[in-house]
């Protein structure tokens, strides 16, 4: 396969479709929690609350992959069927590919150690580099862009429930941000940015999607690092075709501050 076949393919539809599954997501999981807290007696910050929140925005980011995947991604299906002369194959109707629509596929080579040695030079390089310029203007910053993943992993949760916060966080998170910005979005962006060129289109594709990646998580101090590490996972996902070694990326990324955290509860 040559090096520009490769490359993740632009879609001629995942804009739009995005914009809707972020909205439906953020207003799902309003509601959702706002029930959930009535229901618990008002009492917000449990790991229920969290989890809610985590599983009805996850709702409106698959779903939206799944509904433009369905219903505008369809690739035709071929059908191998037995006949006296042999296998006969036979063309059907079409039928959704993730794989093909989304690059949704993950090679353990060379994937799992490209992915890993990326989330992790991400989180210990990059990252302290891009929040560099915050430094002079931000008193006792680290503290600072630590505090939401302390209060996400608070000293009070144990047990069966930081089990289930450690799996929605390092793999959920992961897999379902990936397919969503840089499968779903990303490529649409690469479709709709095709006219400016091999080079242009591209790139601003990339830095498109880094930048919605980081206004999504709704942290201002974080911004930067967040939207430079998506425009990482985007080159990744676009240089590779796939969303295997953006996913290993993000699970690395996430597992090394959980592991952190958690052994800062332990000193």
């Amino acid at each position: 396969m040559s090096e520009t076949r490769s490359r993740a393919a632009g879609n001629p539809f995942g804009v739009w479709e995005a914009a809707f599954g972020l909205v439906v997501g953020f207003l799902l999981s309003i509601v959702a929690v706002s029930a959930y807290s009535t229901a618990n007696g008002g009492h917000p910050g449990t790991i229920g609350t969290d989890i809610v929140e985590f599983v009805f925005l996850w709702t409106g980011f698959v779903g939206a992959a799944v509904v433009a995947s369905r219903t505008r991604g369809m690739s035709p299906r071929t059908d191998l069927l037995a006949g006296d002369g042999g296998p006969v194959r036979v063309e059907g109707e079409v039928s959704p590919s993730f794989a093909q629509d989304y690059g949704f596929r993950l090679r353990p080579w060379p994937d799992l150690p490209l992915g890993i040695a990326v989330g992790l030079a991400a989180q210990y390089g990059l990252i302290p580099l891009a929040e560099l310029p915050l430094q002079p203007f931000v008193h006792n910053l680290n503290s600072k862009l630590g505090h939401p993943a302390r209060q996400l992993f608070s000293p009070h949760l144990n047990g069966l429930s930081l089990w289930v916060l450690m799996l929605l966080v390092c793999i959920g998170s992961p897999v379902v941000e990936e397919l969503f910005f840089r499968g779903l979005l990303l490529r649409g962006l690469l479709g709709k940015l095709a006219p400016l060129g091999e080079r242009r289109g591209p790139a601003a594709a990339i830095v498109i999607t880094g930048i919605v990646f980081g206004l999504v998580h709704f942290e201002d101090l974080q911004f930067l690092g967040l939207a430079s590490f998506g425009m990482v996972l985007a080159y990744l996902a676009y240089r590779t075709g796939r969303l295997g070694p953006s996913i290993i990326a993000h699970v690395a990324f996430n597992s090394a501050t959980v592991v952190a955290i958690l052994l800062t509860r332990l000193t």
